[in-house]
C-alpha cells in the first residue's frame, strides 16, 4: 500500500470518532476553524461558492456555511467515510459537488471565491507537490478569491520545531495518555505528515502571484494562513 493509501485506510477508520479526536489532539481547533471561516473577505449575504479541500467531516465548510448561509460547496476528500459524514453536517442542499479522490489526482476546471483546507495538505509529500499544488489552488480562484489553509506547520529552525513539539504534547497530555501519545500519534505524524515550514510556505504563495500573504492565527506547529488571487489578474 503507497503512502496515500495508507493514510485513506486509517481516514476510513477513524471517520466516525475523527470529531472527538481532533479535539484531543489539535490545540484550541474550534478557534483555528473559526479564524479561518471569519477570515472570509465576502459579503455575509452573498453566495459564493466555496471549495474544501481534503474536507474531512465538514468543520471547515459547516463554519463557513453558519457565516455564508446561501454558500454553495464542492467538497473533496480521500476517505469515502468522511464524505458521508460531511455530507451530513453541511447538508445536501448546499452541496454542488461531493468527491471522492486524493489530491495527487484531482483536477477541476470551475473557479471559486473561496479555497479552504484543513489538516490536509502536510500530506502532500514533498516541497515542490505543495508548490505545485499551490499553484493549482490559485488558477482555480476567482480573480480577487482568497486561499485559506488550516494547517499542521514547521519551525523555521530546530530549536523552533523542538519547542513546538513540546508544546503539542503537552496539549495532547491533557486528553490522552503519554504512551498513546508516544506509540500512536507520534508514530502516525512521523510516518504520514509531511508539514513544511510556514516561512517558506508564505514565499511559496508570495512566488505563485498571491498578495495580502498572512498568518491569521497560529499556535505553535499549526497555523491559519493565506492569500488573495492578485489584481493583475482579473
Amino acid at each position: 500500500m503507497n503512502k496515500m493509501g495508507e493514510i485513506k485506510d486509517h481516514f476510513d477508520k477513524e471517520a466516525n470518532f475523527y470529531d472527538e479526536i481532533i479535539l484531543k489532539l489539535i490545540p484550541y481547533y474550534r478557534e483555528m476553524v473559526d479564524a479561518l471561516a471569519s477570515s472570509i473577505p465576502c459579503d455575509q449575504g452573498s453566495s459564493i461558492k466555496v471549495l474544501d479541500l481534503g474536507c474531512g467531516t465538514g468543520s471547515i465548510s459547516k463554519a463557513i456555511l453558519e457565516k455564508y448561509p446561501d454558500a454553495r460547496f464542492t467538497i473533496i476528500d480521500i476517505s469515502e467515510e468522511m464524505l458521508k459524514i460531511a455530507e451530513n453536517k453541511i447538508g445536501s442542499k448546499s452541496i454542488d459537488k461531493s468527491i471522492c479522490k486524493d489530491f495527487y489526482k484531482f483536477n477541476l476546471e470551475e473557479k471559486y471565491d473561496v479555497v479552504a483546507s484543513s489538516l490536509a495538505l502536510h500530506h502532500l509529500i514533498t516541497d515542490e507537490d505543495k508548490k505545485k499544488f499551490y499553484t493549482k489552488i490559485f488558477k482555480m480562484l476567482e480573480p480577487k478569491g482568497v486561499f485559506l489553509n488550516a494547517d499542521v506547520v514547521l519551525g523555521s529552525n530546530d530549536d523552533f520545531q523542538e519547542s513546538y513539539m513540546k508544546k503539542w504534547i503537552l496539549y495532547m497530555e491533557k486528553s490522552c495518555s503519554m504512551d498513546e501519545i508516544t506509540n500512536n500519534w507520534l508514530v502516525k505524524y512521523k510516518n504520514e505528515d509531511r508539514p513544511a515550514k510556514l516561512i517558506d510556505q508564505i514565499k511559496w504563495l508570495e512566488e505563485i502571484g498571491f498578495s495580502d500573504v498572512d498568518v491569521i492565527w497560529k499556535y505553535y506547529n499549526f497555523a491559519v494562513y493565506g492569500g488573495v488571487k492578485t489584481a493583475q489578474f482579473l
